[in-house]
């Protein structure tokens, strides 16, 4: 009876077109905004069900999209909290499948006070799962930071 084997994705097709860059920076963008407005079900409709995040300053490892938009939430009741944003610089689509990796910099600062802030690089994974590219990891490294945010 050999070893088992569990599917965790769907297969998708392994085509990929310059479309499917711009449906992942249109993804990101919608990301984003949700972070800024505090919209909890627009960032959970971007995050995989298994997203993975290490954070850029202290490594916390948030897992799964449950762990995340718990945190998320709290963060958004706080009135002085960051606004964070990614700014990607370059996606790479895999040619043998339906992900992609993306790098940038992202930036974390303060509402009311723009002292307060945590800035640095990013790397994320992207896949494509049922026609929507969803963010299957991100890892944060902080490179700068100041007032409040200095570790």
């Amino acid at each position: 009876m050999g070893g088992s084997t569990v599917a965790v994705y769907e297969p998708e097709p392994m085509t990929q077109s310059p479309t499917d860059e711009l449906a992942i920076r249109a993804a990101r963008a919608a990301f984003n905004r949700a972070l800024a407005a505090g919209d909890l079900a627009g960032v959970a409709a971007v995050l995989a069900e298994k997203a993975v995040l290490i954070a850029g300053t202290d490594s916390a490892i948030l897992s799964g999209r449950k762990a995340q938009l718990m945190v998320w939430k709290r963060d958004f009741t706080d009135a002085g909290r960051a606004v964070y944003e990614r700014l990607p610089d370059t996606i790479t689509l895999s040619p043998i499948g339906p992900m992609a990796m993306e790098h940038g910099r992202w930036r974390g600062v303060a509402r009311g006070n723009a002292a307060d802030f945590a800035a640095g690089t990013y790397t994320a994974k992207w896949r494509r799962l049922r026609g929507a590219w969803v963010i299957e990891a991100e890892i944060f490294m902080t490179g700068e930071c100041g007032g409040a945010f200095f570790p």
